[in-house]
């Protein structure tokens, strides 16, 4: 996959609600920081966040939309971004949206996120 491919094919893949698809995309020592400022820190624990807000948000829709690079090297870039999420949770509707910033690496497996961090708006 490509560097500008990524973040698209990241956003595809969080829609799916699969980790198996989700996963590969994660890198082992990835730091993902929530909105809520809950931070998970490991493969495994962004794993066991991802998949609680999976199992929360029904028919959840997220949506990545003006990102910004703010560095592309070989081996590591970063971008900004804004999203939207909508679903629902505990029967009745729900949404969010924010800013974040995003660290890639470029692994063996290949780009993968490093970091991520959500703010809302």
């Amino acid at each position: 996959m490509t560097l500008d491919a990524f973040p698209d094919a990241y956003a595809a893949a969080l829609r799916t609600r699969d980790w198996e698809r989700v996963g590969p995309l994660i890198h082992e020592e990835a730091c993902v920081t929530f909105s809520t400022g809950a931070v998970h820190t490991g493969k495994a624990a962004v794993q066991r966040a991802f998949e609680a807000n999976f199992a929360a948000i029904e028919n959840d829709d997220f949506r990545l939309t003006n990102l910004r690079w703010t560095a592309r090297h070989d081996d590591s870039a970063a971008y900004t971004f804004d999203y939207a999420w909508s679903g629902r949770v505990n029967g009745s509707s729900a949404s969010g949206a924010g800013t974040g910033q995003a660290t890639l690496i470029r692994s063996e497996a290949g780009w993968q996120l490093r970091t991520e961090t959500l703010h809302r708006q």
